[in-house]
């Protein structure tokens, strides 16, 4: 049965925000893939040590033993570690010293961005004062102390990954915080007496998630490779595997041992590749402007 004359056709359902960047992130070939390594990764490192419960620290075979050996498929190390079961429980610890730093720097990142942001004035001079301090402080060697006061394990490294990595965020935040704190929404907040507390964190903050969101990703990359470089200097757990103590307890037999520095080289490259693609796809799914080209 055909509609009335005269009748107005009915207006096209507005597709969700959330679920237009859903479509299309799962458009984006590259985040799809790097979301595949990433599923790989967190699956060979959180269920590999289940499937293959074995010591990493246990001498298993003789030292310096080349890859596709019968006693071990990734050879072994100058202590005749096996490399496959070093790199498979190293996965874990790295994994997780790059999640809960790369949260913690965002933490601090965006409490301290949207005080900056939202109150301005004499709190947003004084928060960017000490956010340009830490910002100038060479991360590297600023960690490197931390870890050396308080003793290297994985509590220490976490932390200090966090503490020094948070200005970015701040900085990005308190941009977002600036951008939305005089539009129409907000005010009418405070117009309806709406405390501080809720027109940060409850109306501001949902609005500037986007860019958020796409720093949190890239965060966890640059952790991980923050712990990878601390772990090569020697300032990592030595009585937890990870990816950096085996680069740096077998760098100076690279030449003999390659193996023992490629594969976890590998791991650490194709993850924070994963992430790095993934953070490269949310931008083009979370950014309007991307998603309108």
């Amino acid at each position: 049965m055909s509609a009335a004359p005269g009748r107005p056709k009915p207006l096209p359902k507005a597709e969700h925000p959330a679920t237009e960047a859903l479509r299309m992130f799962m458009r984006n070939p590259s985040a799809i893939a790097g979301m595949v390594m990433l599923f790989l990764v967190l699956a060979v490192s959180i269920a590999g040590p289940w499937v293959y419960p074995a010591d990493p620290f246990e001498i298993r075979t003789a030292p310096l033993t080349p890859p596709f050996s019968e006693d071990a498929l990734l050879g072994s190390d100058y202590l005749g570690r096996d490399v496959m079961t070093t790199l498979i429980y190293g996965g874990r610890a790295t994994l997780l010293v790059g999640a809960v730093a790369a949260l913690l720097s965002v933490a601090i990142g965006i409490t301290l961005g949207a005080m900056a942001g939202y109150y301005r004035g004499r709190i947003d001079a004084a928060l960017m004062r000490v956010t340009e301090f830490f910002q100038v402080l060479p991360a590297l060697l600023f960690a490197m102390v931390v870890v050396t006061l308080f003793s290297p394990s994985l509590v220490t490294v976490t932390l200090a990954i966090g503490i020094v990595s948070w200005t970015g965020t701040a900085r990005l935040t308190r941009a977002e915080f600036m951008k939305y704190r005089d539009l129409e929404f907000v005010r009418a907040e405070h117009a309806i007496g709406a405390r501080n507390a809720r027109i940060i964190w409850k109306v501001i903050l949902p609005n500037a998630l986007p860019p958020l969101i796409v720093s949190a990703t890239l965060a966890v990359g640059a952790a991980i490779l923050f712990e990878a470089g601390l772990s090569f200097l020697g300032l990592g757990d030595p009585n937890q595997m990870s990816w950096g103590l085996m680069i740096g307890s077998s760098r100076q037999y690279v030449l003999s041992c390659w193996w023992a520095v490629a594969f976890p080289g590998a791991a650490i490259f194709i993850t924070v590749l994963a992430v790095s693609l993934i953070g490269d796809g949310l931008n083009d799914a979370l950014n309007p402007k991307l998603r309108e080209r």
